[in-house]
């Protein structure tokens, strides 16, 4: 194996590759967090904060499911995968920001385009499919 590793989720490569998977997949999961934390606080009615709270990170699954994941039902080629991750990931950067902490949102934005530039010439290096996390 040569200094490779072979996690749970079927990741093999170096280590530094494995660790930027496993960024890729919290930045993830950090942005749907944050889409919601910015919903739940957006306005000053309930009834439209919940369904900001709720339906904007469930749109952003959705978009994610169908045109970013590995196994997107319709991939549209690397063009539209970056504008999905740049709509969700930076969504959830906004989001930062919105909630008021500008500054933490500029360093999400920066982890967001350092991990996806690294992930997506990564994975086609690597063959992992180059479709995300």
């Amino acid at each position: 194996m040569g200094g490779e590793v072979r996690g749970a989720a079927g990741l093999e490569g170096p280590p530094w590759f494995v660790a930027n998977e496993l960024l890729a997949f919290l930045v993830e999961m950090a942005a749907l967090a944050l889409l919601c934390w910015w919903g739940f606080t957006a306005t000053d009615s309930v009834l439209l904060n919940v369904l900001l709270g709720l339906g904007t990170p469930a749109l952003a699954i959705v978009l994610w499911g169908q045109f970013a994941a590995p196994k997107a039902k319709r991939p549209p080629g690397l063009p539209g995968v970056l504008l999905v991750k740049a709509l969700v990931l930076g969504g959830g950067a906004a989001a930062l920001y919105g909630v008021g902490h500008p500054v933490a949102a500029v360093i999400a934005a920066v982890v967001v385009v350092a991990n996806t530039t690294v992930a997506e010439v990564s994975r086609r290096s690597f063959g992992a499919g180059g479709q995300g996390v």
